[in-house]
């Protein structure tokens, strides 16, 4: 099975009744559901298949919602005998699936960093003072030069998800990133999308959140990776607990460079990709990153079931 990776989506695929379908059929969903539960204090099985969709999109309720969904389906894959990744990677959030999955964390632990990941990021920055807007169609070289012209002494704007060629995100002060947005435009933007957050995730202005992730994983074990763990931060493999809780840290207020992380595991030699967690925002993504590459949805019933017979 050479050549195998798992990719975990982040913040943005979550769904009120995601997994239900799966659920029905693998018992390990509800039980890795109740791993969380009790971690968190509250019943997150039944905040992803009732909602309120409200509550559900909150930040600090997202992530743990995402983390546990991705870990059940990698269980799923794993009882119809389905190999173990060579390589693993996440997309921000996702990143801390796939520590999980790496056995660098438990379930549990990793539970509760993401829920304070997300009230920390989320209370960083007051609300409705940040933003992120979704920029198509640009070069990132003229993404940068655009928002570093709109950066002052109190204002800041940039690039905060690399995440295809033509698709970046940008994010910072809301007026920063309103008139940087405008710019991109003129410039030759096919579409400057607003984002449907407050907070703008990836940026300096996450300072905060940044020490207290470290301050989090005091109180956390963290072991060396079973498998090398691509980082957002810098695009390079880590097994190393140490190297890997510096880079968590520093992933709350840098950039994701998700297009440099896939050609990471393209030079690794992987060409099977499976992505591992609600939704199928990674598949499209690789799409545009290279065709050549197929990324299959995990949530799919009839990937899972493919696992034994290997005909991915």
């Amino acid at each position: 099975m050479a050549g195998l990776a798992f990719l975990f989506p982040g913040q943005g695929s979550q769904s009120v009744g995601m997994l239900a379908e799966i659920a029905a059929r693998y018992p390990v969903v509800q039980e890795t559901f109740a791993e969380s539960s009790d971690a968190l204090g509250y019943d997150l099985w039944a905040l992803v298949s009732n909602g309120p969709e409200e509550q559900l999109t909150l930040t600090e309720y997202t992530q743990p919602a995402i983390l546990t969904a991705s870990t059940a389906l990698y269980r799923c894959w794993r009882a119809e005998s389905g190999a173990a990744p060579e390589f693993v990677a996440g997309h921000s959030l996702g990143e801390y699936s796939a520590l999980v999955v790496a056995e660098s964390l438990t379930l549990a632990d990793a539970a509760r960093l993401v829920q304070i990941r997300g009230r920390a990021m989320q209370s960083a920055v007051p609300s409705g003072e940040g933003a992120m807007s979704a920029v198509l169609g640009l070069d990132d070289k003229i993404i940068d030069d655009i928002c570093l012209r709109h950066c002052t002494e109190d204002t800041y704007v940039g690039a905060v998800n690399y995440n295809s060629p033509g698709q970046v995100v940008i994010a910072g002060h809301a007026q920063a990133v309103l008139a940087a947005s405008e710019s991109l435009k003129e410039t030759g933007a096919k579409k400057v999308l607003p984002l449907a957050v407050s907070a703008p995730f990836h940026t300096p202005l996450m300072q905060p959140a940044a020490g207290a992730m470290a301050e989090a994983f005091h109180s956390v074990a963290l072991n060396d990776a079973l498998m090398p763990v691509i980082s957002n931060v810098d695009a390079q493999p880590h097994r190393k607990a140490i190297e890997i809780r510096r880079r968590l840290v520093r992933q709350v207020s840098e950039p994701v460079i998700w297009t440099r992380c896939v050609a990471t595991l393209l030079q690794a030699g992987c060409d099977r990709f499976l992505e591992c967690g609600p939704g199928k925002v990674l598949s499209g993504l690789m799409k545009r990153i290279d065709k050549s590459v197929v990324c299959s949805p995990l949530e799919a019933i009839d990937t899972l079931q493919s696992a034994s017979g290997e005909s991915l």
